[in-house]
């Protein structure tokens, strides 16, 4: 399939529920004046590359029911109140859209994959979202998940992972895949911060990497946006994951990391999961509380550290055992195999949604007061607001009292 049929391919699928692409779209529904949104991680659909690597109709369903306790106390399998639903169906996802809704979540952030040969996990938003009759009761939004694809389904404590998809990419593929997502910037249901569509980028250093170097990645950012502007967006709000912003070795053009997002016009920062800036205790287990402490003082001087506006994070909880081979015996080592998050209580996320609401509703513009949650569906991480049968809906019960209606 060349380019063209390709590009035409997946915009007759993505706008197969009769919804045509087009500049303006819907005002964003916010709670409060509050943007809550979910990252998604779409791995529990039967994808062409994964059968290749683990056989037919495999998802990472198949982890999440092995998954067995590793530690006296530890609390494995994480069993789903909706089963394990192949998220591609559009009947499935009008069921999470309408619990999300109905819960005050306002969007979902797709962990979206696009690698040299093209896209990957594609089959949740393309197939299971944009084919939902009640998408637009929903936004969603796009973080390039642009980082080395190992395999980790699952990880040996010992011996280092396959790389089967290299992150970095050049800039006849990011064009490419630059293509696809101005379709999805016209979607009426696309996240957009003062009007320009929310696009994040989870590593901003392997992309400076594959591009070749900070001009060239300002470059195609800047084609990107001017893309945007000639089909009658204002722009395009480009956002980077902090776990990914640091500079590359040997880097010279850059002396700093405020100078990159600078020069690449980045216009926010944000995190995907509290782990990214705190520091596992040294048992198996770690605090809920105790994460929340560290990473609340990170994020309480990320603006400062980064010169940028910073989205606060709120991570549900934290196990990556899963995706740790389970006949191995489990040590602590790398990830996955790393301290679990306990007493992560719907009590104890609802406080963090209160520190989180709070921050934004002091530190940020009221048209930008975006939190990212950590996730929507991070099953084999162990961080989810989807029902389970521990807490049942209790996560997004704590989510709508904190963002419901005053």
């Amino acid at each position: 399939m060349d380019r063209r049929e390709f590009l035409a391919g997946a915009g007759a699928v993505a706008f197969s529920n009769g919804l045509q692409p087009k500049a303006a779209s819907a005002e964003l529904p916010t709670t409060d004046g509050y943007i809550t949104a979910a990252y998604y991680f779409g791995n529990f659909h039967v994808d062409p590359r994964n059968e290749k690597a683990h056989g037919p109709g495999w998802t990472e369903w198949n982890l999440v029911r092995t998954a067995t306790p590793r530690f006296e106390n530890h609390h494995q399998p994480k069993i789903p109140s909706w089963g394990y639903e192949d998220e591609s169906d559009p009947r499935v996802f009008e069921k999470k859209i309408e619990a999300a809704h109905n819960h005050k979540l306002n969007a979902l952030i797709f962990d979206w994959y696009w690698y040299k040969d093209g896209p990957f996990l594609n089959g949740a938003l393309d197939r299971g979202f944009l084919g939902a009759a009640n998408n637009k009761d929903l936004k969603f939004g796009i973080m390039w998940a642009n980082h080395d694809w190992y395999d980790i389904q699952p990880a040996k404590l010992n011996g280092s992972p396959n790389l089967q998809f290299a992150g970095g990419v050049s800039r006849e593929t990011f064009d490419t895949m630059s293509d696809r997502l101005l379709q999805l910037f016209q979607h009426p249901s696309y996240l957009r911060i003062d009007g320009m569509p929310y696009f994040s980028i989870y590593e901003l250093f392997r992309f400076v990497e594959g591009m070749g170097g900070p001009r060239r990645a300002a470059d195609a950012l800047n084609s990107l946006r001017s893309k945007a502007r000639a089909i009658g967006l204002p722009g395009v709000h480009v956002n980077a994951v902090t776990w990914g912003v640091k500079l590359l070795p040997g880097q010279s053009e850059i002396s700093n990391l405020p100078d990159l997002l600078e020069r690449l016009n980045i216009a926010s920062t944000t995190s995907y999961v509290w782990i990214h800036h705190t520091r596992f205790a040294d048992g198996f287990t770690t605090d809920y509380a105790d994460m929340r402490r560290q990473y609340e003082t990170y994020r309480d001087n990320a603006a400062t550290q980064y010169g940028r506006v910073y989205f606060p994070n709120v991570t549900v909880g934290w196990d990556s055992t899963p995706r740790a081979c389970q006949t191995d015996n489990f040590r602590l080592s790398d990830y996955p195999f790393t301290s679990v998050i306990v007493n992560n209580s719907p009590q104890a996320v609802e406080e963090a949604f209160r520190s989180a609401k709070k921050f934004a509703a002091e530190q940020l513009p009221k048209a930008q007061r975006l939190i990212t949650i950590n996730s929507w569906n991070e099953w084999t991480e162990g961080s989810y607001l989807e029902p389970d049968k521990q807490h049942g809906t209790g996560y997004l019960e704590a989510l709508g009292r904190v963002f419901g209606s005053s």
